[in-house]
């Protein structure tokens, strides 16, 4: 079984079994936090990759880490994915649940990049004109990337609009190295 199927099987149960509880929206907080520390934690990754780790000083692990922070279902899933020697898919798993409960939600995840930040009142206008366009309820993560020059890149929905002056300067090339005119003479 490759990658996605494992990540999208065990995604989908858990996305079933909080559906069956009535918890979807409070096992979505707990995975978006397990996906995050697994993101941003390569010792972490590299720990749970490790075959020669026992899967009870795993289990001693995750339960030190979450204990407290996220519910007990959610919890009990973790253990079983532990146990099951499935952590090396954990990131996967919980990006995978979280596209789930968005589609589940009816939310759509947009990726907006400016060169500086924006404020609440530029937000709220791309929030709301993401949500006109696509018929559903916008999460938004805004970033800022320094190199960018001026304007911004949006991405929601497998669709992206990109006003950056690289982009614009590229496509203005790409037309001046067509040269219609001297093709005609």
């Amino acid at each position: 079984m490759n990658n996605y199927q494992i990540n999208s099987h065990y995604a989908k149960a858990l996305l079933l079994l909080a559906k069956d509880l009535g918890m979807e929206d409070r096992v979505a907080e707990d995975m978006r936090l397990v996906g995050k520390v697994w993101n941003e934690n390569r010792e972490l990754n590299a720990l749970f990759a490790n075959p020669v780790i026992r899967s009870d000083k795993k289990v001693a692990i995750v339960e030190e880490l979450f204990e407290g922070k996220v519910g007990k279902e959610t919890m009990a899933f973790l253990v079983f994915v532990t146990r099951r020697s499935r952590t090396v898919h954990m990131r996967g798993i919980a990006e995978s649940f979280m596209n789930m409960y968005r589609d589940y939600r009816g939310i759509v995840l947009s990726d907006f990049v400016t060169h500086q930040p924006i404020d609440d009142v530029a937000r709220q206008m791309v929030t709301r004109m993401v949500a006109e366009y696509t018929g559903k309820t916008v999460e938004l993560h805004d970033r800022t990337d320094p190199k960018m020059l001026g304007c911004f890149k949006l991405e929601f929905d497998g669709k992206m609009y990109d006003a950056r002056i690289r982009t614009k300067i590229r496509r203005m090339r790409i037309e001046f190295a067509k040269n219609d005119y001297e093709r005609k003479l």
